[in-house]
């Protein structure tokens, strides 16, 4: 698994995740890009952070199969804390954070999609929260903030996906274009916003989070307790199980 940063061009740093095959990150993996969307952030070069993944699709959330090894509780905790310090990461990132979606956007990926400043995504991105299919909670909050509220309900309690196309009538998704065109458009985007003065752009960002009506961070932590609950209960265990032998939705 890696978690990489370069900048192809001044004012631009792309973070890339490629962990094979579905980037479903490990505990590390979530605390690594937290740290890399940060450190882009604090350089005072960075206007701009650009967001992506290799591989089939943007995320897929949680190593289930390293939660599952671990036969007591570290595993899920530092995911639970991985996962929040990672999208903590790109809601407070000190310049306007680009998600560039392909493919599948699942769980974990649509925590950190919830909370970017911009979503481009390819016309084959779908996006969805299996979590109850999985004994799990978590993200209804920054599904809540890419689709309205009824139809956050509905998606959740069901389990189903939208598609990029959807989400960009709801405005959520800036632009949807074919997969080969995907990286050149959100470079397009991160290019007008690395022009303007870095100096307004972060003072912008800050101004923005803390006019938001909607507060993240301890609503994503809330909604993490409830999992917890379920880890306890024993429900959460055989529901990990099933979907890891096939069995699951």
């Amino acid at each position: 698994m890696t978690v990489s940063t370069h900048s192809p061009e001044p004012g631009i740093a792309v973070v890339t995740v490629d962990a094979p095959p579905v980037n479903a990150l490990s505990v590390k993996g979530w605390f690594a890009l937290a740290s890399a969307v940060t450190d882009a952030g604090r350089d005072r070069s960075t206007h701009v952070v650009v967001l992506r993944a290799e591989g089939r699709g943007f995320n897929a959330g949680v190593d289930i199969k390293e939660i599952q090894r671990d036969p007591g509780y570290g595993a899920l905790i530092g995911a639970n804390e991985g996962c929040a310090a990672a999208f903590s990461a790109v809601y407070d990132c000190a310049v306007p954070v680009i998600a560039e979606v392909r493919g599948f956007c699942l769980g974990g990926g649509v925590g950190l999609v919830g909370n970017a400043d911009v979503v481009v995504a390819s016309d084959d991105a779908t996006f969805g929260l299996p979590e109850v299919d999985r004994g799990a909670l978590g993200a209804a909050t920054h599904l809540a903030r890419l689709v309205p509220q009824h139809l956050m309900r509905a998606l959740y309690y069901t389990a189903s996906t939208i598609t990029a196309e959807q989400l960009h009538h709801h405005g959520s998704v800036y632009a949807v274009v074919p997969r080969e065109e995907l990286h050149e458009t959100a470079l397009g985007v991160a290019r007008q916003i690395a022009a303007k003065d870095t100096r307004v752009i972060r003072a912008a960002k800050q101004a923005i989070n803390g006019i938001d009506v909607q507060p993240v961070h301890r609503s994503y932590r809330f909604e993490q307790g409830f999992t917890f609950e379920l880890n306890l209960a024993g429900v959460s265990d055989g529901a990990r199980q099933e979907f890891l032998d096939g069995k699951g939705n």
